[in-house]
């Protein structure tokens, strides 16, 4: 093994050693309104109570993960999995390099791959009406959507995502004790491809997307779900294998009965 072999292999054991646990918060459950109905007219989704995890997976946990299963590698998953892009910051299949910092949620990771890690985890994505659940809460309150102030910093931040990324665990905890829902990467959801599907398509399996002025599947009358739509919209445009630089994810549990 050469000089530069062990120099990476030296970083790549470091990188997993220093990982930090990414502790999964349990989040009551509750009845609230989602911008995505359940059935055309019935915008009140009740949600389980189910954990979560308080930020987004970082690259040192990707990259411990990677190294116990190497078909999800860089290089070596299959392109039906993840296209070009996936891992495409790192250094190398295992290897993080300079730029990608240990403490930065991993991007450009396909719905696969954080399908199957969070599996890794025994734990999966969360759905849709569980993440927009508890998204939905600022610093104080389990439901801040109604506050003015707390929508346009939400706003704010849309305007520039994807400028950079930083560190998870900077911002502060919300009302769960969850952190960096807003402010920090967009993120997978179990269901992103169903979200534009309206209700009563869903249930019988058709394929009906949304047009963005008229169908009023989603409830675009409050002025507060705009930020929303634009996540929706966003995730709706993905397929499975794709990977983008702003986009991570993060796992979320069922709670034993």
């Amino acid at each position: 093994m050469n000089i530069h072999m062990v120099g990476v292999l030296c970083i790549t054991i470091a990188c997993v050693a220093t990982a930090q646990a990414n502790d999964f918060v349990a989040v009551p459950g509750g009845e609230f309104r989602s911008v995505v109905p359940v059935e055309v007219g019935n915008n009140q989704v009740n949600v389980a109570s189910f954990e979560l995890q308080a930020t987004p997976v970082t690259n040192a946990d990707f990259l411990r993960f990677v190294m116990y299963q190497p078909e999800w590698q860089r290089g070596r998953v299959k392109a039906l999995f993840a296209d070009a892009e996936y891992l495409s910051t790192w250094a190398g299949p295992i290897a993080l390099g300079e730029t990608t910092k240990t403490d930065q949620p991993v991007t450009h990771v396909s719905w696969f791959a954080a399908n199957a890690y969070c599996a890794s985890q025994d734990a999966r994505l969360p759905t849709w009406y569980e993440w927009e659940y508890v998204a939905a809460a600022s610093e104080v309150l389990h439901d801040a959507r109604d506050s003015a102030a707390w929508r346009q910093e939400i706003l704010d931040w849309y305007a520039t995502t994807g400028t950079s990324v930083e560190p998870v665990g900077r911002n502060d905890p919300n009302a769960y004790g969850i952190q960096d829902l807003h402010g920090l990467v967009w993120e997978w959801v179990d269901d992103f491809s169903s979200l534009l599907v309206i209700g009563d398509s869903r249930e019988q399996g058709g394929a009906d997307l949304l047009k963005f002025c008229g169908a009023g599947a989603i409830n675009l009358e409050a002025k507060e779900n705009y930020a929303t739509l634009m996540r929706i919209a966003m995730l709706s445009s993905l397929e499975a294998r794709f990977s983008t630089s702003n986009l991570g994810f993060r796992c979320a549990r069922d709670v034993s009965r």
